[in-house]
Order: C-alpha cells, then structure tokens, then sequence
C-alpha cells in the first residue's frame, strides 16, 4: 500500500488530538500511558477495517464498507485515530485489503479495540514496571504496542488463536520498533512456554475461568478478564490468585463486552419454531418481562449476565413479537409472547427456562437491586460460583 508523504506528519498531529481527547475524558490519568498514547502509531496496525454505513439493506442487515489508505486516504487515517472499535474481521473469513468488498452483516470476529477500552483494561489489570504479562487476543497489536512501549517488549506475550492476524499484527509490531513474545495460541490454554505471569489480560471473553490461566498465574498475580455466555451477558472481573491456583475478585462496574474465545462462542440451535412446537399448550402469566434483561440500559446489561448465570446453557432470540430460549445442552425451551398487558410463558424440557430467570430477577428486586461491585467470584478446585450475601449462589459452566 503506497502512502502519502505526509501521512507520518498528518498521523502525529491526529495522535495528540485524539490523546487530548482521551485524557480530557480522564482516560489517561497516568502519564506514562499518556506517553505511549502519544507514540504508538496506531494507523500502522489498522491498514483496513470496516465502518457501517448509514443505511442498512432491503434484508435490514448492517453494510459495512471497507475503509483503506488506497480507497479513502482522509477517512482511514481520521477513523485510524478516533476513539472508536474498528472492525477488521467477520466470521473468521480474512479480508483482501488490496481488493475488499463491500459486507452485509455477519459476526465481528477481529477488531482494534477503542483506544479508551484498551487503557481502561491496562489501568484495571494494575500493571506495574516488571511485571510480566500475557495479552490473550493480540488482534492488530495495538494494544500490545501500548504495553510494550509503556513496560517494554522484554515482558510481554501476546497470543491470538488466528494465524493472518497475528502474521499481520507482528508485521506492524515489528516495524514499529516493538518485540514481545507472539504465538498463534488458544486462550483458554493460556500460553505454558512463557508461563508464569504476574497479570493476564484478556481481550476476549470467557464463559468461564479457564483453569490454565489459574495454573499459569504467579501467586498474588492477577487476571483480568471478561465473563460471557449463549445469552450475551457479560461481567467483567479481576481475579487475585492464591498458592493454591484458586481465585477470587468482584466484578467491575460498566457495560463492556467483548468477543468470546471460538472456542467459547455459541452454537447454532436450529429454527424457534421447530424448539417452540413441542412445549405445552397451555401457558402461565409470567413475573417478569422479558424487558428487564434486553433493555439498552446499565441494568438490563447487569440482569442479563445475572441471568445467564442461572441458565448458562440457554439462548434467546426474537421471532416478531415472541422471544424463544432454546438450551442445547438439556432440550429445554421456553417462549414469552406479549398478551394483555404482560407475557404469557410456555416451558418445557427438565430445566424451565424462564422460571428459573425469574427466580434471580426477583431475589435482585428483594435484595435493593446491587450492583455489579457488589458480587464476588470465587475460582476454586474447577468451581466457579457467583457470590452476594443477598443473592441465591450462582454457578457459572464448568470451563
């Protein structure tokens, strides 16, 4: 890809706009990540990426249109430093930056994360000068630019389970004077060769604590990572490992979320309607709406992780007005369809579904509605349990 000659000089300028930017938020109340916001050439490691358009298609998916030097020169360079999550992979499938195509929807699979996420990460790890760190989900680099430049290279792994991304990640790390540790390497391994780690951060999610990153973390050594499941709840959690290998943390406040590991990812359960057709045909009046775990607020954002902590093998999806949870694992099923006012439920199967959702969205209620700050996680002896002194405990799935 041929630059402009100016593009550095026009790349510097842009940088310290978007680093005031950052600290006017209070995203950068150290000054050392100050210093490596300021240096890290951000633009080396997006060469393409997608943006949504304003307009979704006649099929009402997203359009995503790549955005490259080549194609846009002003446009990649002004998104390549804005504080903004730019997509650069969907559903596995690597793009050709010197030939993209237009896309119409699909799944994120590889991002450059926003640039105030990926500090806020770096600061909730409580990383330290000599520390050494394993980075799970390497995806462009630029987070483990940031870390090199603010710990140095000598101290940092990076391992990302996909091959072209870490091929092109390295490219621009290399090229931008950063040498840490990289291997292609499934996360929920951790990465044994370079083990033991005083932090590990993960920049996807889990549905559960992997056990190898409890074996591959120094005692007093911490992990920071994000919980996720089938219902897209997610919790984020900083882990304190004992000489035992077990764990435990409170959950960190906020609405972020990020990609599962594959390996962790949801499997596909078929069509609604064939799970829907053999529950029973008469239904009850539900407790709880529906709404209480799918509303775009920091509640339902909380409720649903919650919730998914109660039926961890369940999924939802939406046909027209009927909401359907499906589970895989045991054959059961539930839908919730609106009636008079409220939602009527059909469940059937061993576990029942929405029954035991309403179990946690009332203890929450009884219990003055906690926050995320308030539960704690304790990791032990291949257990993961949900703790609050109000709440009914909560299992998460075996890893």
């Amino acid at each position: 890809m041929t630059m402009p000659a100016d593009c550095e000089t026009d790349a510097v300028r842009l940088r310290e706009t978007m680093t005031q930017s950052l600290a006017k938020d209070g995203g950068l109340p150290d000054p050392a990540w100050r210093a490596a916001v300021e240096t890290v050439p951000r633009h080396r490691f997006v060469p393409g990426f997608y943006l949504p358009a304003d307009q979704r298609d006649e099929n009402g998916l997203t359009i995503w249109e790549p955005v490259t030097a080549e194609l846009d020169y002003d446009r990649w360079l002004a998104a390549a430093y804005t504080d903004t999550t730019l997509i650069t992979q969907f559903d596995g499938d690597e793009p050709d930056w010197n030939n993209p195509a237009v896309r119409h929807g699909g799944a994120p699979t590889s991002s450059s994360t926003l640039p105030s996420l990926v500090l806020r990460m770096w600061a909730d790890a409580d990383l330290h000068e000599g520390h050494t760190v394993l980075e799970i989900g390497t995806g462009t680099g630029y987070s483990t630019a940031l870390a090199c430049e603010r710990l140095g290279s000598a101290d940092i792994t990076s391992i990302d389970v996909d091959g072209r991304r870490l091929e092109q990640a390295a490219s621009a790390l290399y090229g931008s004077g950063y040498t840490p540790t990289l291997a292609v390497a499934d996360g929920v391994y951790g990465y044994w060769p370079e083990a033991s780690f005083d932090r590990i951060v993960a920049a996807c999610s889990f549905r559960a604590v992997p056990p190898a990153l409890l074996a591959q973390t120094r005692p007093g050594g911490k992990i920071l990572l994000t919980l996720s499941g089938w219902l897209y709840g997610y919790a984020r959690v900083l882990l304190t490992v004992d000489a035992n290998h077990a764990a435990e943390g409170q959950l960190l406040g906020g609405t972020v979320s990020f990609m599962a590991a594959r390996t962790h990812a949801a499997p596909a359960f078929g069509n609604p309607a064939h799970w829907a057709a053999g529950l029973p045909d008469t239904p009850r009046t539900a407790r709880q709406s529906p709404e209480r775990i799918t509303a775009a607020t920091d509640e339902a954002f909380h409720l649903r992780f919650l919730a998914q902590s109660a039926v961890p093998d369940a999924q939802m999806t939406k046909v027209g007005e009927v909401v359907h949870l499906a589970d895989v694992v045991t054959g059961s099923a539930a839908t919730l369809t609106p009636a008079d006012g409220g939602w009527r439920v059909r469940e059937g199967g061993p576990v029942k579904l929405w029954e035991r959702i309403e179990h946690v969205l009332d203890a929450y209620d009884a219990a003055g509605a906690p926050g995320p700050e308030t539960f704690t996680l304790h990791v032990y002896d291949g257990g993961q349990h949900l703790r609050h002194p109000k709440l009914p405990g909560l299992q998460l799935p075996r890893p």
